[in-house]
């Protein structure tokens, strides 16, 4: 296929071009009704290339077949048989891909280090989870992708199982064995979904961990915005093989996805689909060995605990993402998200992610020397600082096992049934009706139907005191919790 053209780009070009003049969405007319005051800040562009597909860069019936190329443009690039661009990010596409293999009542095997969007996805189309939890690193206090033998023990407990979803890579960049969880999976004839939201650059680099279509997944998910270069809430679908249908997983996508894409979305994907093909692997080859310069200046820093391919050779992970800057700060006596703050607050950077322990950087195609630089020295003056970072209260990190809660009532059921708001305290032995997560990353600790433990609401309660952000919960101060009422 011609990967030089980028069909949505071109049809936006033209729509330029002809100077078309819209009598419909968006209100704002490509800018003419722009506030001079936003259009100062994000540029008339945006606005000019704010086009709907239909009337707009394709006609009424899409007879131009604008998006349908694009799209088979993406699969050819990655390998896949089909591909679809959603416009509502990977916490869509996982319910839309959910919602495709395994309807209400029926089971779906899940990683239970799944992000909110997948309990979302659960208490959304009424499935029954069964958890694949995973595998828990207690030095790091980390928990990486469940192995293939995990998965085949779930669907020999429940053979009825219509599918697995797999998280992979984690947020930390640790990496599931995609192949061997695939081919326990097909020896019994279900599909594979793979949530890649972190993967979506993992196709144009051989020195990247496997790509889940290479894999032989069923269905991989990507967020482009996250590693790639779209813009946010940029997200692919990518299918092959014939256990799921591409027409009911459009179907399901329509049932879920808006009405108005946005072109922003589709042209920034499309671009971003040709500059890999042409130019990935050397954009990636730098960025890579960008990374391990990081990497090697911050192990020299006294403190710092930087993760890397020993992860592999612990046997704690299938792979590792190498652009994945993850560094353990707590030996300089801070967590992760006082050294963020810190980094913030005085050198002006802003980290990929944090947690109790640690910071994450991810290096992509888009850094260059500057942003290198400033990484490394801002991290450094971290580590002269350090002392001076007021002590908070400590978190006390449950041991291992006790985030594996007991499933009591389904998801959708304890969500949508009788609640009451309770005293933290009083609600241990209780089932919760609410999800609890930590953000980043966004991982839930408790979820509706779970049964709520002193650990947990210890290990909650003290992450509040120390700095944790929970903006799912009720009471986002945890002083109370909402469980399921009783009878």
């Amino acid at each position: 296929m011609d990967h030089s053209r980028a069909p949505v780009l071109e049809a936006l070009q033209e729509f330029r071009r002809r100077g078309d003049v819209v009598y419909g969405p968006p209100g704002h007319k490509q800018g003419r009704g722009a506030d001079p005051r936003v259009a100062e800040i994000l540029g008339l562009d945006v606005f000019r290339s704010d086009v709907l597909s239909l009337n707009g860069l394709d006609d009424r019936r899409q007879s131009q077949g604008v998006l349908e190329q694009a799209q088979e443009l993406m699969a050819d690039a990655v390998g896949a048989e089909k591909a679809f661009f959603s416009t509502c990010g990977s916490s869509l596409s996982v319910k839309t891909a959910m919602l495709a293999v395994a309807g209400p009542g029926e089971k779906l095997l899940l990683s239970r280090n799944a992000h909110k969007s997948v309990i979302a996805a659960v208490i959304i189309n009424g499935v029954q989870p069964v958890w694949v939890h995973p595998k828990f690193d207690d030095e790091r206090h980390m928990a990486h992708p469940p192995e293939p033998g995990d998965v085949r023990d779930r669907l020999r407990e429940h053979p009825d199982a219509k599918g697995m979803l797999l998280i992979t890579p984690t947020d930390w960049g640790t990496c599931a064995d995609i192949r061997g969880v695939a081919d326990v999976c097909h020896a019994r004839d279900v599909p594979l979904i793979v949530d890649e939201a972190w993967g979506a650059h993992l196709p144009f680099h051989p020195g990247l961990p496997t790509w889940g279509m290479d894999a032989d997944a069923d269905l991989v998910l990507t967020s482009v915005h996250k590693m790639g270069g779209a813009i946010e809430q940029s997200s692919v679908f990518h299918l092959q093989h014939d256990r799921i249908s591409p027409v009911v997983l459009k179907q399901r996508e329509d049932l879920l996805g808006t009405t108005s894409a946005s072109s922003l979305v589709y042209a920034t994907l499309d671009g971003w689909r040709r500059q890999m093909v042409e130019q990935g692997h050397a954009l990636l080859d730098a960025a890579l060995h960008r990374a391990e310069r990081v990497r090697a200046r911050l192990r020299e820093l006294p403190g710092l605990r930087v993760m890397g391919g020993e992860i592999i050779e612990e046997g704690l992970a299938a792979e590792f993402d190498p652009l994945k800057i993850v560094v353990d700060v707590r030996d300089l006596g801070i967590s992760g998200m006082q050294a963020t703050e810190w980094l913030r607050t005085h050198c002006h950077i802003d980290m990929g992610g944090s947690d109790t322990c640690r910071i994450t950087a991810s290096i992509t195609h888009s850094d260059d020397d500057e942003t290198e630089k400033l990484l490394v020295e801002s991290v450094h003056t971290l580590v002269e600082r350090a002392d001076t970072i007021e002590r908070r209260p400590a978190v006390h990190l449950p041991p291992p096992g006790a985030l594996e809660l007991e499933q009591a009532v389904l998801p959708r059921d304890a969500f949508f049934g009788p609640a009451e708001q309770v005293p933290a305290e009083r609600a241990v032995g209780r089932v919760a009706a609410e999800t609890i997560s930590p953000y980043p990353p966004g991982v839930p600790v408790v979820a509706p139907g779970e049964v709520i433990t002193a650990e947990v609401v210890d290990y909650l309660r003290s992450g509040i005191a120390h700095g944790f952000l929970v903006s799912d919960s009720a009471d986002s101060s945890l002083k109370t919790l909402r469980v399921l009422a009783r009878p």
